[in-house]
């Protein structure tokens, strides 16, 4: 894949006011934001987005006015399968996609239980995919309730289906994002690496891009990797990049997504640092740690030549 084809998918957060109830004006603000850093894309109604704190009604609600705010070139995607029989996964899989996202996202723990066998999940899907007529589909292993993640195989039947256009990936392991991205290679499909250990790795393999929470933090560095990663003068900045972001990789996850917030908030984003499942504290150390981190990439971002979008 070309350089510039690679995307950032942010994992967007939703922000709260002080009450407890979605702050639209703030979701508005933070929907910008990425998109004048230079994301390609959206994934909303994600874990990071708290969706399981959402209600039904918000979920729709939030992905509605997240594919409001956006041009229409830019394609979101969103989580639209949660517990339940296949019936009612299918049926709100098809009221997710009428808010006007590109592709709908099928959690992979919401079609097996932790001890049934991939063969059990296969077939649930297979029926999931029956029951919603044409509408694109995507996978997203995430890691709450339980990770589960798809094999090479399993997704190689999958997106052999025509209808799986996306998967972000948490697999944390680059030999089987190699092995997965060898098998589904030139299919009209894109996966997405969550883990930014092996980021550079993952986009030379021939990953389509990135979806990941630090994104939350700096959104504009991780659009410059997936812009610059390949480019050869840049390799000693590529590498330094990769190295804070390794460093750093814990403090970003500690906390999170009420860090994250604050580490937005600073930045002049208009948003509480309220979260509803009591994600992370946001104490003096908290506080401390991500304005240390901003310092860091402050000065990271001017050597690179980026200015920060408030």
């Amino acid at each position: 894949m070309k350089e510039l084809q690679k995307r950032f998918i942010p994992v967007m957060l939703t922000p709260f006011q002080t009450s407890g109830e979605v702050d639209y004006y703030g979701l508005t603000a933070l929907t910008e934001v990425y998109l004048e850093s230079g994301a390609r894309g959206l994934f909303a109604n994600c874990l990071s987005s708290e969706m399981y704190a959402l209600t039904p009604a918000e979920r729709l609600e939030v992905v509605r006015h997240v594919v409001d705010v956006v041009p229409n070139e830019i394609p979101v995607v969103a989580t639209g399968v949660f517990e339940g029989p296949v019936e009612e996964q299918a049926d709100f899989a098809k009221s997710m996609y009428d808010t006007g996202v590109q592709t709908v996202i099928i959690t992979t723990n919401m079609m097996a239980t932790a001890d049934e066998s991939d063969a059990v999940l296969a077939d649930r899907v297979h029926r999931l995919l029956d029951l919603t007529d044409s509408i694109p589909v995507g996978f997203y292993e995430c890691p709450v309730p339980y990770k589960r993640v798809l094999s090479p195989a399993l997704l190689q039947q999958f997106v052999a289906t025509g209808r799986v256009k996306y998967h972000k990936d948490t697999c944390l392991d680059i030999n089987q994002i190699r092995d997965k991205l060898a098998l589904v290679n030139g299919a009209d499909f894109g996966l997405y690496d969550a883990y930014m250990g092996h980021a550079v790795e993952s986009l030379r393999a021939g990953a389509a891009g990135l979806s990941c929470i630090q994104g939350n933090y700096f959104p504009e560095l991780i659009v410059w990797l997936c812009d610059h990663y390949a480019t050869p003068s840049l390799q000693p900045k590529v590498h330094q990049l990769q190295h804070l972001l390794i460093r750093h990789m814990d403090i970003m996850h500690h906390d999170y997504p009420v860090a994250a917030k604050y580490y937005l908030q600073q930045q002049g984003l208009p948003i509480s640092v309220t979260t509803r499942e009591g994600s992370g504290k946001l104490t003096s150390e908290t506080r401390q740690v991500m304005d240390n981190l901003c310092r860091e990439c402050v000065t990271f971002r001017e050597e690179l030549g980026i200015e920060v979008v408030k």
